[in-house]
């Protein structure tokens, strides 16, 4: 096998309309874990988003693999698990357990589906250079000789259409994140953001927990503090959540209160005088930058969120360092500028 793990899987940039022309392909965006698949005969490994392996999570879908004709390849796609009709991020979740006998219980319940978007390589053959055009060529006649009998790995639907774009869009909330839109004389990125594009119903960022503050008069979180890497590597405040349930409070509260540990931020922290500060602005306790939440937001401004932004999930599957400013960037153009004055 000429490609080897770990190999950043190429990643998109935020958009809020979905781009037109006869450049462009457009694919679902699936509601998953990014996982890409080295087979190499009897040795198959499956690498998450930020380059972990994920086959010991996902053994249904190790099973599954093996079962292909083919014997050498390399898969870019993403691990859903649907339930009930509907695909759950919940069931994903579980599955990072470190028992493999509940990981075993939780695949024989609710089989993994991969989902096959993109493919890097065949037997000693690379296809990173090609455009995307010709991979997605070789990517259907892979699936006509490998996928036709596999009910559990599926070649995701793609189109130059934009309306049948457009009408993925308006179902997208479901079992859809979106709509990927990528250009279809490009090579593959790599790790980079510069190929494809994602546009989503709702404005979300992917941001570090760099710190705490507990609720006026209790010894309980009141909100945590978000953070973004800037081009300058430091993780810089960029707002706050809160808003959470009395049941969940205390819960959250040993969980951060474990991971105390200064600076929390290394770059703009709370505290600095901005039409943004309150008489507690300064009250806050570090954590160490591990723990990575999905959050939704209306505006990005000034160098961080406007108003308070809404809890969406934790992301377990992501590395702390690709939670970058250039999610908001490129929606709000100003952020970066902002911040380096």
């Amino acid at each position: 096998m000429l490609l080897k793990p770990p190999i950043p899987p190429m990643e998109t940039r935020s958009v809020d309309d979905i781009p037109t022309g006869d450049e462009w392909q457009y694919e679902p965006k699936w509601d998953g874990f990014r996982c890409l698949v080295f087979r190499d005969g009897d040795q198959i490994y499956l690498q998450s988003k930020n380059g972990q392996p994920l086959a010991r999570y996902f053994p249904d879908v190790g099973a599954n693999v093996a079962k292909l004709p083919q014997r050498s390849f390399v898969l870019d796609g993403e691990l859903v698990i649907p339930v009930d009709g509907a695909l759950s991020f919940d069931e994903l979740q579980l599955r990072l357990h470190p028992a493999a006998s509940r990981v075993q219980k939780l695949a024989a319940a609710h089989p993994a589906v991969y989902i096959v978007f993109d493919l890097l390589a065949e037997d000693s053959k690379s296809y990173l250079k090609l455009s995307l055009s010709e991979r997605r060529k070789l990517l259907e006649k892979f699936a006509r000789s490998n996928l036709r009998s596999s009910k559990n790995i599926r070649l995701s639907p793609a189109t130059t259409d934009y309306n049948i774009a457009n009408n993925w869009f308006g179902k997208s909330g479901r079992d859809l994140d979106g709509i990927i839109a990528k250009r279809l004389d490009a090579a593959y990125a790599a790790g980079e953001r510069t190929a494809a594009v994602k546009i989503k119903q709702i404005r979300t960022a992917d941001c570090v927990v760099g710190g705490f503050r507990y609720a006026t008069g209790a010894r309980v979180i009141g909100s945590l503090l978000l953070g973004l890497y800037g081009p300058d590597d430091l993780l810089h405040h960029v707002g706050f959540i809160s808003g959470f349930k009395a049941s969940e409070r205390g819960a959250l509260t040993r969980k951060f209160e474990r991971l105390k540990k200064p600076p929390g931020f290394t770059g703009n922290a709370p505290g600095g005088p901005s039409r943004w500060s309150t008489e507690r602005t300064g009250e806050w306790e570090p954590v160490a930058p591990k723990i990575i939440v999905e959050v939704a937001y209306d505006h990005f401004t000034g160098g961080r969120f406007r108003h308070g932004t809404k809890f969406l999930r934790w992301r377990s599957d992501k590395d702390p360092r690709q939670c970058t400013m250039d999610q908001v960037e490129r929606r709000e153009g100003k952020a970066i500028a902002l911040l380096q004055r």
